[in-house]
């Protein structure tokens, strides 16, 4: 049953299933982020409303709908001749949601509106009489405090009369059920508004956590549709790119007086690799540069012992640095950066930071992260994007020498050789590159997925020895290593992590064995994809008849399954084997961004404006 998304630029979300349903705890209409973007808490679950025509009661939540997606998610039932649109809405940086009620009639209805409330970390679930609830009617609407958290919520209805009732309901969460996770949820309905309608009429619930209720719902709602057209116009992309651009939006945060990014709705926070990753598809190539440019200054900030934070916990926010990658892409882009904006001074500014992230890695930092005496980053288990665990025990720990590592690490001293030049700071990075390159090649025998393991599992992170901007390996190996991936890896949602060739595959994420086993051994990834493409047309001289196939057969498919009504997002994984059954997180930042930049970048060829005037200017 696909879901829908509504986010409001805080880590805040409105989200259901199509159908108007809850069926993951991580569901509500009004999921508010107590301390952006992380800490999000369910007040509102869902509204149950009923239509009551000539005396007859409806239950619309009941009733088959038909879903559509124009800017924001519409909801559309035909009863007895009544026709009723719902319309969710989140107000930009407030934690606030709307549900517009559009009703065409030409005889007398009533309306009943029951709020489903609840009060609980995302990750939770609610016992029956947890919580405890102090309501304060108002005019048209309430005001409820409940006992275990310090948010007010405050529920109105336009012109309609409220009547408490408090009731306990018990939810069945199957989506949670599937993954073994808790499933078994309680909310509690707090009584009805009625509304009588006479003639056809639009009109809005109000439910939010906001100090004051606005009394002009029509203006949030109007506000943010011009918002969203706006960074449509903004982005100056063709019009086939829309969907993905608005979707690109709803991970882009407020984090103190910064930007960062959510790596995924509904369960996670904003991650230092993910964010990075993204940073291009996101802010780029939607020419959103200010966010960029905060989002670089967030994560430099953060940056310890040269490493940036892996992810940021929702709980409490705290910080966790165990990642080896994620430092050596936060060289890469603001590379990137520098390519769409020409901006020296901003270059010049963060300098520093980079530098201390080569230095860190040479003389060695956390984690086991050193330059090892062959020139090459050697790190622990567990640090690279295949990074999930189960207690002490990793999957796919990929210590020592992982191969896109040392990608990283070459393309990252090459962007210091050359960037250095921009600003006239002494170049210390090309003798070292040189001397990364050819040690690299010297042990590169095989298609290695960890050079000191000599671990020849066929797996995608061998792509990034093609993709990345600054390669080191010969046009020989990069067509062969796009050709193996294309035969084992590649499906129409991504690339598989583990070719299914391998005793140790798993086709499907839910099976017999913890869902975390299939992770990276064998689940789909659709942001991988991006960087696929990225390196095909590259070994194609990015010709247009190259470029044209690698849509046709690389993106096409996958956006013909989302069709016409597809919203935009991409979810985070899926099985790989067919029918390649979504899974995860519903709406995932990498999967947007990577095949949003790689349609614009790579297909498209519209390529960053300063590209060749920064690579002129060094003298490349």
């Amino acid at each position: 049953m696909r879901e829908w998304l509504v986010t409001n630029g805080l880590g805040s979300y409105a989200s259901l299933t199509n159908s108007f349903q809850n069926n993951r705890k991580y569901h509500g209409l009004l999921v508010a982020s107590l301390q952006p973007p992380t800490r999000r808490w369910v007040f509102v679950s869902n509204i149950h409303d009923k239509i009551i025509i000539e005396n007859k009661e409806y239950s619309l939540n009941h009733l088959k709908n038909k879903f559509i997606f124009d800017f924001f998610p519409k909801f559309q039932y035909d009863i007895k001749g009544v026709k009723i649109q719902k319309t969710i809405v989140m107000e930009n940086q407030k934690n606030t949601t709307l549900v517009k009620y559009k009703v065409d009639t030409n005889k007398p209805i009533a309306i009943i509106h029951s709020p489903l409330i609840n009060s609980r970390h995302i990750y939770d679930v609610t016992k029956i009489n947890s919580i405890l609830l102090d309501k304060k009617i108002l005019e048209n609407g309430v005001i409820i405090k409940p006992s275990n958290v310090e948010s007010t919520l405050k529920i109105a209805v336009e012109n309609s009369y409220y009547s408490p009732k408090e009731e306990w309901n018990t939810l069945y969460y199957e989506k949670d059920r599937i993954r073994n996770d808790s499933w078994i949820d309680n909310n509690i309905t707090i009584g009805e508004f009625h509304k009588d309608i006479k003639n056809s009429i639009e009109y809005y619930a109000i439910l939010t956590i906001e100090e004051n209720i606005k009394s002009k719902p029509l203006e949030i709602f109007d506000k943010e549709l011009q918002r969203k057209k706006n960074i449509l116009t903004e982005s100056k992309l063709p019009k086939k790119f829309e969907k993905l651009v608005l979707s690109a939006d709803n991970f882009i945060v407020k984090k103190g007086d910064k930007k960062s990014i959510v790596a995924g709705y509904h369960w996670f926070a904003d991650w230092g690799r993910d964010s990075l990753i993204s940073l291009p598809g996101l802010t780029l190539v939607t020419n959103r540069y200010h966010e960029a440019k905060q989002i670089l200054l967030s994560l430099s900030e953060q940056l310890k012992n040269g490493l940036i934070p892996n992810a940021y916990m929702d709980r409490d926010s705290k910080s966790v640095y165990n990642t080896v990658d994620a430092s050596l892409w936060f060289i890469d882009r603001v590379y990137q950066y520098i390519k769409y904006t020409n901006d020296i001074d901003f270059l010049d500014q963060i300098w520093s930071k980079m530098e201390l992230i080569i230095d860190n890695y040479i003389k060695g930092t956390h984690y086991s992260i050193h330059m090892d005496d062959d020139y090459l980053i050697s790190h622990g288990e567990g640090l690279t994007w295949m990074d999930v665990k189960l207690g002490n025990y990793y999957p796919t720990p990929r210590a020592e020498k992982a191969v896109e590592i040392q990608a990283l690490w070459f393309n990252a001293l090459k962007i210091m050789e050359l960037t250095s030049h921009l600003i006239n700071k002494q170049d210390k990075y090309s003798k070292l590159a040189d001397n990364v390159k050819k040690s690299f090649n010297n042990q590169y025998i095989e298609q290695y997925d960890v050079l000191d393991k000599k671990d020849f599992s066929c797996r995608p992170n061998q792509i990034f020895l093609v993709s990345l901007d600054f390669t080191m390996i010969s046009s020989y190996l990069m067509q062969k290593i796009v050709n193996d991936v294309k035969k084992s890896l590649l499906t129409i949602f991504g690339l598989r992590t583990l070719s299914p060739h391998d005793q140790r595959y798993k086709g499907k994420y839910i099976g017999n064995y913890h869902r975390d086993i299939a992770y990276h051994n064998g689940t789909v990834w659709p942001w991988l994809l991006g960087q696929f493409v990225k390196a095909f047309v590259k070994t194609k001289n990015n010709e247009l008849k190259w470029r044209e196939y690698a849509f046709n057969n690389f993106l096409k498919p996958m956006l013909d399954v989302f069709g016409d009504n597809w919203e935009g997002s991409i979810q985070e994984i899926f099985d790989g084997d067919p029918p390649y059954l979504p899974r995860g997180c519903i709406s995932q930042a990498w999967s947007v961004a990577e095949i949003l930049r790689c349609w614009v970048e790579d297909i498209e060829n519209i390529n960053p404006k300063y590209e060749k005037i920064v690579l002129h200017e060094i003298g490349v």
